[in-house]
């Protein structure tokens, strides 16, 4: 069985922005220290551990999860494909 390449990279790019999203207002709500740097501040261009990095966090995840899905999928139909034809 296949995946739908598409379906998956859209799937997985929703799911990973939704993720930051949640994440960043749970810090906050919580009361983390938004001047530390965090990881993903390394890797997303003008994330910040507040209201408006939430969002910035959720373009740079929509589009970080959409390309990581992407390889997933194509990754994951080579295998099937191979294993199926032996």
């Amino acid at each position: 069985m296949k995946l739908n390449i598409k379906a998956f990279t859209l799937a997985f790019g929703i799911w990973w922005a939704s993720a930051v999203f949640f994440l960043t207002w749970w810090l906050i709500l919580l009361g983390a220290d938004t001047g530390s740097l965090s990881l993903l501040q390394t890797a997303y261009i003008g994330y910040a551990i507040s209201p408006i990095g939430s969002l910035v966090g959720l373009i740079w995840g929509f589009f970080d999860g959409a390309i990581a899905g992407l390889v997933l999928a194509w990754l994951y139909n080579l295998c099937a494909g191979r294993l199926s034809a032996t």
